[in-house]
């Protein structure tokens, strides 16, 4: 399904081929005949604001978005297992799921990232797709309303992934449930993350030299996923990508 690698591009770290391809991503939420009008209304405005923005700017915003905090990552199984163990094995599993379908990823891109995970999907039956979207319909409810009350456009990629997970969210009960959340993207969370890493690692280690933990991870992870970039050919048919191949 081309318009899934669409919304994975415009989710991924904002490029220069981003701001090229605008003809490209336009014309394929045009033809796609899975979304309703208002929604694809709605990414069409969303792509014509991110393909016109500047791209440093746009670049930023991103990282504001994502990067900062837990609540709005785009780490899938960040939002499912968070520091337990299970995420270890949530993602090798995930990662044998690729492999057996053909789809090789580099070692530094984190199989979970939802840029990544939709790409994957795309290579798959449509009735595949709506049977892993409905596996994380929560998910993708919880991060549509976050950036939704935090004002950000990306909400719009997550409510066009609920509607082609056939799922209907209800926005009430989630709007109420982010309401309540502390925001943890604002300096004075931040900070309250990064003292307390400090405290741990200081107890744990007794230096400053270890860069585990949950700020260490997280650190980690950013770092890897900011590496992915998906590819720029939206038009022409997905082939998976073959083991062994760079």
């Amino acid at each position: 399904m081309t318009l899934l690698r669409v919304i994975a591009r415009l989710l991924d770290y904002p490029t220069a081929e981003l701001l090229q391809a605008k003809d490209e991503l336009v014309a394929v939420v045009l033809e796609d005949r899975l979304l309703p009008q208002q929604q694809k209304g709605e990414l069409l405005r969303c792509v014509e604001r991110l393909c016109e923005h500047n791209l440093l700017d746009l670049q930023e915003e991103y990282v504001g978005t994502f990067d900062r905090g837990r609540a709005t990552s785009l780490l899938l199984f960040e939002h499912v297992h968070g520091e337990s163990r299970d995420r270890g094995q949530a993602m090798v599993d995930l990662m044998e799921q690729y492999r057996a379908n053909g789809l090789e990823i580099d070692a530094r891109e984190l199989p979970d990232y939802l840029p990544l995970f939709l790409e994957y999907l795309s290579t798959r039956p449509g009735e595949e797709i709506r049977n892993w979207l409905e596996d994380i319909h929560h998910i993708l409810g919880l991060l549509g309303e976050r950036l939704y009350q935090r004002e950000s456009l990306y909400h719009v990629l997550m409510d066009a992934l609920l509607v082609l997970s056939g799922r209907e969210s209800n926005r009430q009960e989630l709007a109420q449930i982010v309401a309540s959340e502390e925001r943890d993207d604002t300096p004075e969370a931040l900070d309250k993350v990064w003292e307390e890493e400090m405290v741990k690692f200081v107890d744990d280690q007794g230096s400053s030299c270890n860069t585990g933990g949950v700020v260490g991870q997280r650190r980690r992870e950013l770092e890897q996923t900011q590496t992915i970039h998906l590819s720029d050919q939206l038009m022409t048919d997905v082939t998976p990508r073959q083991a062994g191949r760079a």
